[in-house]
């Protein structure tokens, strides 16, 4: 599969909880943790279970998140 995405940080399932039609996803990436929402129709296809290998792919304008 060819994406144009760059952002791609590979890592391990950690949780899956779908809940009507969401699904938050947990994604140990290396020392991080990062939690994907994603519809529960996308998760059911991609069979997402704790312990699967996946990337978070992020296409974004921007992230911030800070606290000192």
């Amino acid at each position: 599969m060819k994406v144009s995405g760059r952002n791609r940080l590979p890592g391990v399932v950690t949780e899956v909880i779908i809940d009507g039609l969401m699904a938050q996803i947990g994604l140990r990436v290396g020392d991080n943790y990062i939690v994907a929402l994603i519809s529960a129709e996308a998760a059911q296809e991609l069979d997402l279970k704790s312990g699967d290998q996946a990337t978070a792919l992020i296409k974004a304008t921007s992230v911030m998140v800070v606290k000192e």
